[in-house]
């Protein structure tokens, strides 16, 4: 059997190493952090609240798999996310639906004369949308547009809407209806105990060892029967091609007493407030009661050289570099680039766990049959 390295422990590195231990290989997991769980990671604070510390994480899938998978290694609580908005001095309901088109033009529309009124002041002369703002623009009309995705979107992505792509905003949908569920998934989900505890157990084989606060590099996968990368794809190639664009977020926690905003999320929409959103952690657990409360403003920016990557930017001259840092690991025989950095690209949980399980059964086939582990199991450089 094969001496397995998987750098990284969060959710990607700790299924492939699950379903590598149980087929019989010999796994050592390594984090540069001092956590197990990277951004998925969650601990209780001194008044008992858990705290997402890497800003909030809602599981959500339409994977019956997946689904399963995670239920085995601990209690999922149902869950159904809703977000407002803070937009011109007032309160409003997320995604844009029924009620916020009401409460945003002071209307009572039934479902189809707001889908009417809707389609009246989106511009319908943007067949093709380019840009994020066409894309709005085609949708929903400059006025929900500027109240609720220009500002917000500028402070996301520090450009203006019109240099970002319309596939952005494809992912967000406009209802004419009142339901204000975030996602429609038909398994949504916060893990009980906090996702950290998840991936403990996940981790729990006695094939795997899992050692903290140290770092693997390229020159450490000769050392293994193959490596699974976890981390940022340009890092493994030390920055050959230059260091590919992330957004990171800064946090600003306070602890208060009571309810700080009575919801878990709520967005700041407009421009000059310098914060995108303030979320409110005990709201994510609400089979929990506790008298005081934690909340996070969350502050967007570009990511430095020593900032924790969190979105990747995917514009042009970044998916440029992608296809050089791509055309490098091709080569690589003894190395497979996995997950949210290793591939570059913006994945929620359920689909890291879906592509995690996908390259396990892969490689332990691979394996099996004494064959090479093939560099990638997706497309880095699709959409």
């Amino acid at each position: 059997m094969a001496h397995i390295g998987i750098a990284g422990a969060g959710f990607s590195g700790a299924v492939i190493a699950r379903e590598l231990a149980e087929a019989g290989h010999d796994i050592s997991v390594v984090d540069a952090r001092d956590h197990i769980g990277g951004n998925s990671h969650t601990q209780r604070n001194a008044d008992g609240v858990m705290v997402h510390v890497y800003g909030p994480h809602i599981f959500h899938t339409q994977h019956q798999n997946v689904w399963d998978y995670v239920n085995r290694f601990g209690v999922m609580m149902p869950y159904n996310h809703r977000v407002k908005a803070l937009a011109k001095g007032r309160a409003y309901s997320l995604p844009v639906n029924l009620l916020t088109i009401n409460q945003f033009f002071n209307k009572t529309f039934s479902p189809a004369e707001a889908e009417a009124f809707v389609h009246s002041i989106a511009d319908t002369t943007i067949s093709t949308p380019i840009t994020f703002e066409d894309q709005a623009l085609r949708f929903v009309g400059r006025d929900l547009y500027e109240a609720f995705f220009k500002g917000y979107t500028k402070k996301q992505w520090g450009v203006d809407p019109t240099e970002l792509p319309a596939s952005i905003l494809a992912r967000l949908p406009v209802r004419f209806n009142y339901e204000d569920s975030y996602f429609n998934h038909p398994y949504q989900a916060i893990a009980r105990d906090g996702y950290t505890e998840i991936i403990a157990a996940i981790l729990d084989h006695p094939r795997i060892t899992v050692e903290l606060g140290k770092s693997l590099g390229r020159a450490d996968a000769a050392s293994f029967d193959h490596m699974f990368w976890t981390g940022p794809i340009d890092a493994y190639f030390d920055y050959e091609h230059g260091r590919l664009g992330y957004r990171t977020l800064d946090f600003e926690s306070e602890v208060h007493d009571g309810d700080y905003q009575g919801c878990p999320v709520l967005n700041y929409c407009d421009e000059d407030v310098p914060f995108t959103r303030i979320t409110e952690h005990k709201h994510f657990a609400p089979w929990e009661s506790h008298d005081r409360t934690v909340i996070y403003r969350e502050f967007s920016r570009l990511c430095g050289e020593n900032d924790i990557p969190y979105y990747p930017i995917r514009l042009v001259k970044e998916k440029e570099q992608l296809g050089q840092y791509v055309e490098l690991a091709r080569r690589e025989t003894n190395a497979t680039f996995v997950g949210r950095l290793g591939t570059y690209r913006y994945l929620d949980m359920d689909v890291t766990i879906f592509e995690a399980l996908k390259v396990a059964t892969g490689a332990k086939e691979a394996l099996m049959n004494r064959e090479s582990v093939p560099s990638f199991f997706v497309d880095p450089l699709g959409s």
